[in-house]
Formats: C-alpha cells, sequence, structure tokens
C-alpha cells in the first residue's frame, strides 16, 4: 500500500511541476527578440572591381639561370672532367668525410693538411684532386681550402659547384 502511495504522490508532483512549463509568460521576450532582430540588420561591402591581368614579358634569356648549377662550356674542348688521368689519393674519399687540420708555409705556396675517415693526413696545394665529384683545389689559404667539382645533372650534362672545406679546430680537453 506504501509504494502505491509513493507512486501517486510522485504522479502529482511531477504533473505541477511540468504545468508550469506551459505556455505564455514569455511574450516581453519575443518582442524584444523582434526589436532587436529587425535592428541588426549587417551591411555588406560591395565586391572590389577586379583588375585585369597583367602579361609579364621576361627579358633575361641571355642571362644566367641563378637557381641552376652554371654549365661547362663545350665550345672550351672540355665536355666533363678528364677520365684518362690518373686518379689521387683524396679521390677515393667523399668530400664531407675529409677535414682540413692546418696548413704549411713553403716559401710562397701554402700547403693545406687534410685527415682522412682512416686519419691518415694528406699534403694538399692547388692543382690536387678531391673527393668522388672530380673536385679540383682552386685556392688554400688559411683556415679553408676552396675547391670547384664537377658533376652530372638530371638531363647528363656537365656541371660545376663551388666548395669549401674548412680548418676543424681541434676539441679542447677540460
Amino acid at each position: 500500500m506504501m509504494p502505491r502511495i509513493a507512486y501517486f504522490a510522485a504522479l502529482t508532483a511531477s504533473t505541477l511541476v511540468l504545468s508550469g512549463c506551459g505556455v505564455g509568460g514569455d511574450d516581453d521576450l519575443r518582442a524584444w527578440m523582434a526589436e532587436q532582430g529587425a535592428a541588426s540588420r549587417g551591411k555588406i561591402d560591395p565586391i572590389p572591381p577586379i583588375r585585369p591581368y597583367e602579361a609579364f614579358t621576361y627579358n633575361a634569356f641571355d642571362q644566367a639561370e641563378p637557381f641552376k648549377p652554371r654549365k661547362i662550356e663545350t665550345g672550351k674542348g672540355s665536355r666533363g672532367p678528364d677520365l684518362t688521368r690518373r686518379k689521387e689519393a683524396l679521390e677515393t674519399y667523399p668530400l664531407e668525410t675529409l677535414k682540413m687540420v692546418g696548413t704549411l708555409q713553403r716559401g710562397k705556396a701554402t700547403i693545406g693538411l687534410v685527415r682522412s675517415t682512416d686519419n691518415k693526413v694528406f699534403q694538399v696545394r692547388q692543382g690536387n684532386y678531391v673527393g668522388q665529384n672530380f673536385g679540383v683545389i682552386t685556392s688554400v689559404i688559411e683556415g679553408e681550402i676552396t675547391l670547384k667539382e664537377l658533376f652530372q645533372d638530371g638531363a647528363g650534362d656537365w656541371a660545376e659547384r663551388q666548395s669549401k672545406i674548412m680548418l676543424q679546430e681541434r676539441e679542447q680537453k677540460k
């Protein structure tokens, strides 16, 4: 009997609560929303006029392309490296594995000291070949060795690039 009374009491309470949620009483809210909506019409700026396309005429065809390596001039009789010359010892090592460790001065000539990956130290001068891309040393100064490398690009043409081997400072032991 008791559960039946609790059931009816809950049913009566929920009916009273739901009856308070009836329609009406929000007319002032609806009027305010309509007033605010009518006053807030947005303004859209007109689309800017479309400018006509202006063609650009490229006139630098006779100049070197700045983002491509310079091609070797074929009119000079050299189409690539001399493949018949005898290879020098440092041409068996990749250039990035060689480290400059110092310089020597003999008269007016500066000689660079280069260490290979197997800890051998080689003396190099201007005109020596280094690295696997037919690199020829163009200058040896204190602190760096400058060289010109020849490589084949994607089209099979020979091109050249400048590279440097910088002096490697020895880490001080603490």
